[in-house]
């Protein structure tokens, strides 16, 4: 269950939060692993792509980068999943990730110490 956070508008006017409940569908409560995201622009809406790329393929990626190797022109993924967002549900989006990014930059930004940094 979410509730949107209680906020003021940019007029100053409060609003108030909704809960919303979502039931799943299918397998639709299930989570997707994603280690890549796309946008792409469309009149009226963007899809937002979550994709999988093999963590051995771009720790390959990392060291040709590192020690100037030939880059390959394209890299091979697994689409996730695909989501079309219209500008209104984008910019609400943009919101709620910037709620959770100060929070967790609050929180230390889950920054690990430079000993453990090296391991």
């Amino acid at each position: 269950m979410a509730e949107e956070p209680k906020a003021q508008d940019k007029d100053g006017n409060k609003t108030t939060g909704l809960n919303i409940r979502l039931a799943p569908v299918n397998n639709s409560d299930q989570p997707v692993l994603a280690n890549f995201t796309r946008l792409n622009g469309a009149p009226g809406m963007v899809f937002l792509d979550f994709g999988f790329l093999e963590p051995a393929a771009l720790a390959a990626l990392s060291r040709l980068a590192q020690t100037g190797g030939k880059i390959p022109e394209s890299l091979n993924g697994k689409l996730a999943v695909r989501v079309a967002l219209g500008f209104d549900t984008l910019a609400a989006l943009h919101q709620q990730l910037g709620q959770v990014m100060a929070g967790l930059k609050a929180q230390g930004g889950g920054k690990t110490d430079k000993k453990d940094a090296k391991h």
